[in-house]
């Protein structure tokens, strides 16, 4: 969702690349709910982070304690920032829990990527 987020607001002025420690797929509840908010992520990909080992980076984003705490050491010198967001995928529950908890994650994570591009 921050990929989405930070594609959308930043434009062509950066260039983004997200990673986990592990690969899942998109969650189409992602989708839904970023669509929702006019962001199509639909093409985005789930890629692991040693796909990047080679690519230079300005900033570093961990965005739940999970990947901060069990991230491999990731060899750069960017700058790094970390963000504890709730998975939302964690969620059980009626469709109404999950939608709320969607939809309260990506609300987050969209007030974080404006205030992190704004601060560029």
């Amino acid at each position: 969702m921050m990929h989405g987020y930070l594609s959308y607001f930043g434009k062509e002025a950066i260039e983004v690349r997200s990673a986990g420690i592990e690969t899942h797929g998109v969650n189409p509840n992602a989708i839904k709910y970023m669509g929702e908010d006019g962001v199509d992520i639909s093409d985005h990909t789930s890629n692991n982070i040693s796909e990047y080992l080679d690519e230079s980076f300005d900033y570093l984003v961990t965005v739940c304690d999970h990947a901060n705490e069990t991230c491999p050491v990731f060899p750069t010198t960017a700058k790094k920032i970390h963000y504890d967001f709730h998975d939302p995928s964690k969620v059980e529950g009626s469709e109404e829990a999950v939608a709320a908890a969607f939809r309260k994650t990506r609300d987050q994570i969209k007030a974080f990527s404006v205030g992190f591009l704004g601060a560029l």
